[in-house]
Order: C-alpha cells, then structure tokens, then sequence
C-alpha cells in the first residue's frame, strides 16, 4: 500500500504556538543544511510545482545520499509506510509559513504576515489545518 501526504485545496495554517508570526527564512547551521532549509529552498524556488510527497521524498533522498538510478525504488519503500505531512514541517510549525495545496495538490508557500496569507485563511472553498503544536499543552 502507498501512503500519501498530499492534500488538495487545503491551507495548512502556522501551529498555535509558532514563536513566528511572519514567514522567516530558516537559518543556515554550520555546513549542512537542516530539513527546514531543504523544504523551504525547493518550495520557494519553484511554487506549485510539487506536491508535499515530493517535496518530502526529496528531501530525504538527499539527506540520505540516494542516488537518482536508486529514487524510484527508494521512494516506493518510503510511501510504504506513513509519512508525516506538512503540517508537522519546522515550515509551519517553527517558521511561520502557511502551505497552500492547490486543487493538484501542487504546494506553495505564503508568509503568515502576507495578504495572500490571510486571502487563503478567508477563502471558505479551502479546507484549513492547523501545523501541529510543538509543545504539548
């Protein structure tokens, strides 16, 4: 069975208890590049052109140095078994940004302080999620 991470028409809204309130970009730490500025690099540079499974299927291909003739394989082992979606990204839960799925499941990113932001949050066509809380409580 393949499990997906994809959602359509949906905004996933910044957690609760995001320290940002504005879309920050994420810090670069020392030589290697945290999942954060992974998701952030290839989601920015090229909106709605991926969907979340890509996006995060990428992501750990290159973390874990799979190499292109090995993605298709890999990827398939990684779907086998349930993924954490966006709503649990440092994206959404740590640097304020909203993950817009368009009706492709195609992902974009908007800014919590942005207009577009707010436009998406008013849109009664959007299913809207809240990111998850990175405290419990």
């Amino acid at each position: 069975m393949v499990h997906s991470t994809c959602y359509q028409n949906t905004l996933i809204m910044i957690a609760d208890d995001s320290p940002s309130l504005a879309g920050e970009i994420p810090p670069v730490k020392g030589d290697k590049k945290s999942i954060a500025n992974l998701q952030f690099e290839m989601i920015h540079k090229a909106p709605y052109k991926y969907t979340s499974d890509d996006v995060l299927f990428e992501v750990y291909a290159l973390r874990n140095q799979i190499t292109k003739s090995e993605r298709k394989k890999a990827r398939e082992a990684f779907f086998s078994k349930g993924q954490a979606c966006f709503r649990a990204s440092p994206l959404t839960k740590r640097y304020g940004w909203g993950v817009h799925c368009d009706a492709n499941g195609k992902i974009a990113l908007y800014g919590a302080e942005t207009g577009e932001y707010k436009k998406l949050v008013d849109d009664n066509k959007l299913v809207k999620v809240k990111a998850m809380r990175s405290s419990k409580g």
